[in-house]
């Protein structure tokens, strides 16, 4: 039995995340995709795909790393080609090889990383709208960073996500970093995990204390749960764009 992994990038506009959400329908998610080119390429309709990190509805993927096991002797570069000739065109395979054995997608990774990118110009880029937030004003980048510091660690983000995981929610943020340019500004969030639309909300609070809505002296309470979190933010602008093993 051969473990194979592979790295795909996608974006996430049209799909309702990378899998189902609990009953619902998974013939509109990435996997989903994924999956029916793999059954057919294989011949085997009992594959199973771990992937690094789950994304949500309408977020993107820069190098989602994934993995599945197969009796199959295809060369990996055919797979390859096959893989990105069957796919929709929102679906690429970027690399594809054979890992150890024992190799997991999920359980092996270390860290994971996300960015956030967000049109700051007075004008947006028509070809960007549907991957960029638009802000229709410069948030103060100096609050939010100072905002930002608060959320590094380790937290209970129960409060600051929408799992409905009765395991842990301790998760390790260990940084968050906000850069700009006249035209855009992003935030890249590098954690050891994510719960569901945890990178979302914390980002979405960022944003308002960045906006003036609330200040930095409510995360804690927000945490507490004393204090709600901001709404999470548009997934437009999300990208997972890391794994580390």
């Amino acid at each position: 039995m051969r473990n194979i992994l592979f790295v795909i990038e996608y974006d996430g506009s049209r799909y309702q995340g990378l899998t189902r959400q609990g009953k619902s329908d998974s013939s509109n998610t990435v996997s989903g995709k994924i999956m029916d080119v793999l059954q057919k390429m294989t011949g085997e309709m009992n594959i199973e795909i771990h992937y690094g990190c789950r994304t949500e509805p309408g977020v993107h993927a820069y190098a989602q790393v994934a993995n599945f096991k197969t009796e199959s002797d295809m060369d990996v570069a055919d797979m390859k080609r096959y893989l990105n000739r069957y796919l929709p065109m929102d679906i690429a395979v970027i690399s594809v090889r054979e890992a150890a054995t024992r190799f997991h997608a999920q359980l092996a990774a270390t860290a994971k990383t996300y960015v956030y990118r967000m049109s700051i110009s007075d004008v947006p880029s028509i070809f960007n709208r549907k991957h960029t937030y638009h802000c229709f004003k410069v948030p103060n980048q100096k609050a939010m960073q100072d905002a930002a510091a608060l959320f590094i660690g380790v937290h209970d983000f129960k409060n600051l996500s929408d799992s409905k995981t009765s395991k842990s929610t301790v998760r390790e943020v260990y940084g968050i970093d906000i850069y700009s340019n006249e035209e855009e500004m992003q935030i890249l969030i590098d954690a050891d995990d994510f719960l569901y639309n945890m990178a979302r909300i914390i980002i979405g609070t960022l944003l308002d204390i960045g906006f003036g809505v609330r200040e930095k002296e409510e995360i804690p309470e927000i945490f507490n749960g004393t204090l709600e979190p901001s709404p999470a933010c548009d997934p437009k602008g999300l990208y997972l764009q890391e794994i580390s093993y």
